[in-house]
């Protein structure tokens, strides 16, 4: 095996799912092959049995968390290395709803491994592309007890206290595990999360698939959950500013900036983290530079620089954009 790491890619994981569509091949240009639909799009996974692996290189085909457990610090940085070890701790995701997902609540990491789940999930979305009056769920509408919920279940009136957003490109919605949540038809997003699948499903639109079965449900397992406090507002201001890292989620389990490019190079200076950096490119594409090489990231790909990289230049032709992420551990 090489001993010299570099910028990596991955060979996505494609999932069909009940509401899935088509625009992830048909927009983003990523070829599913013969599954029917693609729901998800997994860029950058450390899921068990489910690992990404690398695209690119000399590392072609190895899986990342057999990376993360021969290199360490060195990938990922040190103080990440010592809080999650050798599972690499963020997913990176690309979802295409044709239909609703369930809503649906994520534990956090208490609950999920006092019941012995692993971590939980907080996430993010940043919507790629949304189709006119396109929605989501976000939230509830009203403050509620955990009382009140109950009898909002037990009445069958969970859609009216359900908070609905119009979207379009560019929103942003950070979901803390605990926040009730439903990604609406006609939109692609792309989602940082934790790396977990833990999902309880509290309501799926009353459907019904293939095979003339309900999807299973988690109402009493989803009720310890949930959080019902209510704040202000459920989406993100994003400033639309040009060549600069605008910081859009600051939380302690990643940190995501947005950088919009017209073009021309930027160069960037990591050696303050003590992490590696994710570069999902969410329109058009750029060019990764560093001292050993280049390397091209479309629109629906990611690359991973390790944290022994500190210096890079992002280089693009026209408009590109895209999302930074990384894990501030200290």
């Amino acid at each position: 095996m090489s001993t010299v790491l570099y910028p990596l890619k991955f060979k996505p994981i494609f999932k069909d799912k009940i509401w899935g569509g088509r625009k992830i091949k048909e927009v983003l240009g990523l070829d599913y092959g013969n599954l029917p639909n693609c729901g998800e799009a997994w860029l950058l996974s450390g899921i068990w049995n489910e690992q990404s692996e690398v695209a690119n290189g000399d590392f072609e085909g190895d899986e990342i968390n057999d990376l993360v457990e021969t290199f360490m610090g060195d990938l990922v940085g040190d103080a990440v290395f010592d809080k999650y070890g050798e599972q690499f701790p963020i997913l990176v995701k690309v979802i295409d709803a044709n239909d609703w997902l369930s809503v649906q609540v994520h534990p956090d990491d208490e609950l999920a491994q006092k019941r012995g789940l692993g971590n939980g999930k907080t996430e993010m979305w940043y919507v790629m592309q949304a189709d006119k009056d396109a929605k989501l769920v976000m939230g509830f509408n009203q403050q509620l007890t955990r009382m009140e919920y109950a009898k909002v279940m037990e009445s069958s009136r969970l859609q009216s206290v359900l908070n609905y957003e119009v979207v379009k490109e560019g929103d942003v919605f950070f979901i803390p595990a605990g926040r009730v949540h439903a990604l609406g038809p006609d939109i692609m997003v792309a989602e940082i999360q934790q790396t977990s699948d833990v999902t309880y499903r509290i309501y799926d639109w009353d459907r019904i698939d293939a095979a003339g079965m309900r999807r299973e449900l988690h109402i009493p397992q989803s009720l310890e959950a949930l959080d019902f406090n209510l704040p202000e507002q459920y989406k993100i201001d994003v400033p639309d500013e040009m060549n600069h890292s605008l910081p859009v989620v600051d939380s302690q389990f990643f940190v995501t900036n947005m950088l919009q490019m017209e073009g021309g190079e930027m160069e960037k200076d990591y050696s303050n983290l003590d992490s590696f950096v994710i570069l999902l490119c969410t329109n058009g594409k750029f060019e990764l530079k560093w001292e050993n090489g280049t390397e091209c990231v479309n629109a629906g790909e990611c690359v991973l620089i390790p944290n022994i990289i500190n210096q890079v230049t992002i280089r693009a032709e026209q408009y590109c954009k895209l999302m930074e992420v990384y894990i501030n551990a200290e």
